[in-house]
């Protein structure tokens, strides 16, 4: 379990693929302080630690996870969003993420607003997933509020801190992210869909 508020950037120092799977490698300020089999949330995908050398740390990418996330995309150099998962004693933060991403988003635009950016996405509405306007979304991992949710798209705000802490910094238009829908929304709506048929 996760919260979505991001602990620092992890940089990808070498990639291997291994049959289906990609073996990352990650190079962060926390890698020395993980455990192997611990969980961690790299851009919202939970992944186990395999593997640790000093401040790198390795874990493994099957290919449902490659094929559902942006995590195929990654190149030497690029930067992910880095969680721990939540501690039992721990302040609950953000909202609930379990770290499982249900379908990947396009950026469409990026608005700087003068003391805030507007980001807007959008998402292959047929897999059945939606926003809520004001409601949670988890996106590469980073816990926000959605502003506007349109069919198909939705925006978010991102303060200084934010842009500053996470990889919204690099984001740009194009770029595909991940996204983990609110698991209270996801759970009501499969109950709907079986219990109240249209």
């Amino acid at each position: 379990m996760f919260t979505g508020i991001i602990e620092t950037f992890a940089t990808v120092t070498a990639i291997h693929q291994e049959q289906s799977n990609v073996i990352f490698e990650f190079e962060s300020p926390i890698s020395q302080e993980l455990k192997i089999d611990q969980s961690v949330a790299h851009n919202g995908v939970c992944l186990t630690v395999t593997a640790i050398n000093g401040n790198r740390h390795t874990v493994t990418a099957i290919d449902e996870t490659l094929q559902r996330t942006n995590l195929g995309k990654l190149t030497v150099g690029s930067r992910v969003n880095l969680e721990r998962c939540l501690r039992a004693d721990g302040r609950f933060d953000g909202h609930f993420v379990q770290g499982h991403v249900d379908q990947t988003a396009q950026c469409t635009e990026v608005t700087d607003l003068g003391g805030s950016w507007r980001y807007v996405f959008a998402y292959d509405a047929t897999k059945g997933n939606f926003t809520v306007e004001k409601g949670s979304i988890c996106v590469n991992g980073v816990s926000l509020t959605v502003v506007d949710s349109p069919k198909g798209g939705f925006s978010v705000a991102i303060i200084p801190y934010t842009y500053e802490h996470t990889n919204f910094k690099t984001l740009q238009v194009g770029d595909t992210v991940n996204l983990e829908f609110d698991v209270l929304g996801k759970y009501i709506k499969k109950i709907m869909d079986l219990y109240m048929p249209k």
